[in-house]
């Protein structure tokens, strides 16, 4: 597949994205490249289109957005690396779950230079190190073209996943790049997810599934 165009975003609102979103999965031709968008937002809990606000256990001050991505509720916050790929999955040939498989192990891929060992789960789609989240992934199909995507815990305020139960499991701990001994500048660790994910998109491992 043809090399995405990757934009740096910085710090921006969550529901102008959104909608930014949704928009190119509508208007965008057979022949407009696919992006990948690398930001962060300010503090924020999104709840899946068909989420549960059960796991919205004390938001508190922080807003509440709905959105058309599968999943139930999660966390966004500064400190946390957010990469929205937005694919012509027609044209790319990728499969939705070969999709989620190629976040994960870009996410895998990026952290074992930084001596972290972390898996996916079948069950429970993301990256775990031992039995704490790391990064989470949620998607939505529109067109036969993606967007949402993933969010990486760099170095955070880890509190407001407290406050609801992370995509909807009970008891689920949470956890970050900086609290796992990894000391590398955000920007770094953006460089280097950026790469992991490109490489993951052009292999053709990508499209099968570890266990």
């Amino acid at each position: 597949m043809q090399a995405p165009v990757v934009r740096r975003l910085g710090m921006v609102d969550y529901e102008p994205t959104w909608r930014r979103m949704q928009a190119l999965a509508d208007t965008r031709g057979p022949d407009q490249p696919d992006e990948i968008w690398l930001l962060q937002h300010p503090p924020v809990f999104t709840l899946g289109l068909n989420g549960s606000r059960a796991h919205l256990l004390a938001p508190g001050e922080i807003p509440v957005v709905q959105v058309d991505r599968g999943g139930q509720v999660t966390y966004h916050g500064p400190g946390q690396l957010v990469v929205y790929p937005l694919l012509d999955l027609g044209r790319s040939g990728l499969g939705v779950r070969a999709l989620v498989c190629a976040l994960e192990r870009a996410v895998i891929r990026c952290v074992g230079a930084y001596g972290i060992e972390a898996r996916g789960d079948r069950a429970a789609p993301g990256v775990y190190v031992g039995e704490k989240k790391l990064a989470s992934i949620g998607l939505r199909i529109r067109r036969n073209c993606s967007y949402h995507g993933l969010a990486l815990n760099v170095d955070m305020d880890l509190e407001p996943f407290r406050r609801i139960n992370p995509c909807g499991f009970s008891g689920l701990e949470v956890t970050q790049l900086a609290d796992l001994g990894v000391a590398v500048p955000f920007d770094t660790v953006a460089d280097d997810l950026e790469q992991a994910l490109l490489a993951e998109l052009q292999d053709s491992a990508s499209l099968a599934c570890s266990a």
